[in-house]
């Protein structure tokens, strides 16, 4: 639906209450402007601060999804999707206030196509849920962000990835089609269920890692994976950040069937133990999976063994029994709220930059010297089988001058990152907190993204603010 001429003038706070009155007379209760949920729906873990909506609006349908964005291209008033708000750099955040478009009672799954390796869900539909679906059927979606509550048409418009991005890829990888609303209230279906098509602009992708910006994603068509046969944990514990880097990129160069290796720095290691009652030495640890049948795995975890001892691993165990290895991995989940237990009162800017696994251990490097240099406490944990890392950067609320401290080293960081013919995110997206630095990571591309961006909503009114200035 396109902006009428009667609205284009009038006024953004008279336009905001027009549409609201307009979709509260069409949706009742399941359109709320109470202070208290508007505010549920404003978060952030930059150092930006929440900037709730003018109205929630709950949607059932894409449809209705349809109906709720072609009022707001009537009225030109901003519209942000809302999936779980796990989003880290102010992606559901209303900076020029709008309505937001809670798409969490859309959490079904629609279609499952077992021998395909393939299903369809709406995009409200929590990872942990679709995996507990899936649980009998032998097969599994495997994209792990480290939260269950995450939604998958937030995890497709953020192009999340995660812990087993090294084996099983990032959303990019396996999302083969998208069902997506345009600014203008159209309803487009951007590929079928075939493995690969030439038919074509690639909307898919397009839309992929838009953060809601070009389209609100209302289904998912998903690549599945088989179950392994067998799986191994391991923990190896290293001298130096480097030494563990390094034996990442040997495995990795050795072709060794990871799905997992996760690398947590001594402060986290401390954070995590007394977080999950574990013993584990407060050394910089390398948290590690294998997936294949029983004979591979076993081979795979002696070799990776071989090679962390060869780089001075001071200790290495495995676990095959599947409740210590849930036990492990929900440790390395929550290493997060661990670090925030550690440190009670203190706020805290997450960060993340992803460089070619050949300058890991350079970048990690000379990140913990910026840190030690600068005195700061920012505890490292990252995704280093892909070269993603994450720095937990903590500071006193309200401290102005140790929160731009902080800014100066997270940019810094991105900086360093770029120079390493890197990224200044690698999973976490751009959306407030990091438009300057996509300018500074692809430069004239950010104009022709640009110009996409106006092409499919001339009005700016999908997800205003983010990405861009």
């Amino acid at each position: 639906m396109a902006s009428d001429a009667s609205t284009a003038d009038i006024p953004l706070s008279e336009a905001l209450s027009a549409a609201i009155a307009l979709l509260k007379q069409r949706f009742g209760e399941r359109l709320v402007t109470h202070d208290g949920i508007r505010r549920q729906h404003a978060h952030t873990l930059t150092w930006i601060d929440g900037q709730p909506p003018d109205a929630v609006a709950f949607a059932e349908t894409t449809e209705e999804v349809a109906e709720i964005v072609g009022v707001a291209a009537r009225y030109r008033v901003p519209i942000i999707a809302f999936g779980a708000g796990t989003s880290l750099e102010g992606h559901v955040n209303a900076p020029r206030g709008g309505i937001c478009l809670d798409l969490s009672c859309m959490d079904n799954l629609l279609r499952l196509n077992a021998e395909d390796l393939d299903c369809t869900v709406q995009a409200g539909m929590p990872r942990g849920r679709l995996n507990t679906y899936l649980r009998d059927t032998g097969l599994f979606f495997p994209v792990d962000p480290g939260t269950e509550e995450a939604t998958i048409g937030g995890m497709a418009s953020t192009r999340a990835s995660g812990t087993t991005t090294v084996r099983y890829g990032t959303m990019r990888d396996n999302v083969l089609a998208l069902k997506a609303v345009l600014a203008d209230g159209r309803i487009i279906e951007t590929a079928g269920r075939a493995r690969k098509s030439a038919a074509g602009y690639d909307l898919t992708h397009l839309l992929v890692g838009s953060e809601g910006t070009l389209g609100i994603i209302t289904e998912v068509t998903l690549r599945l994976h088989g179950v392994p046969e067998c799986v191994v944990a391991a923990v190896a514990s290293f001298p130096t950040l480097a030494s563990a880097c390094d034996t990442t990129l040997a495995a990795i160069a050795m072709g060794l069937g990871l799905a997992r290796i996760e690398l947590l720095d001594p402060l986290t290691i401390g954070a995590v133990n007394k977080h999950a009652g574990l013993a584990l030495a407060p050394l910089p640890t390398l948290f590690l999976e294998f997936h294949g049948t029983p004979e591979a795995a076993k081979e795979q975890v002696a070799t990776f063994e071989e090679l962390a001892r060869s780089e001075g691993a001071t200790r290495f165990t495995s676990a095959t029994d599947e409740a210590e290895r849930k036990r492990l991995w929900k440790a390395r989940h929550e290493a997060l709220w661990a670090v925030r237990e550690a440190w009670p009162g203190l706020a805290m800017l997450i960060t993340d930059v992803c460089v070619p696994v050949s300058r890991l251990a350079e970048c990690v490097a000379e990140t913990e010297v910026d840190i030690t240099a600068n005195g700061l406490t920012a505890p490292i944990v990252g995704h280093v089988g892909d070269g993603n890392f994450h720095a937990l950067a903590l500071h006193s609320p309200g401290d102005t001058e140790q929160l731009a401290q902080i800014r100066g080293f997270a940019e810094r960081l991105a900086a360093r990152a770029i120079a390493m013919e890197g990224t200044c995110t690698g999973e976490h997206g751009i959306g407030q907190g990091k438009r300057e630095l996509l300018r500074l990571e692809r430069g004239e591309a950010v104009n022709v993204m640009a110009s996409i961006k106006n092409a499919l909503d001339p009005l700016g009114i999908l997800n205003p603010d983010k990405i861009f200035n």
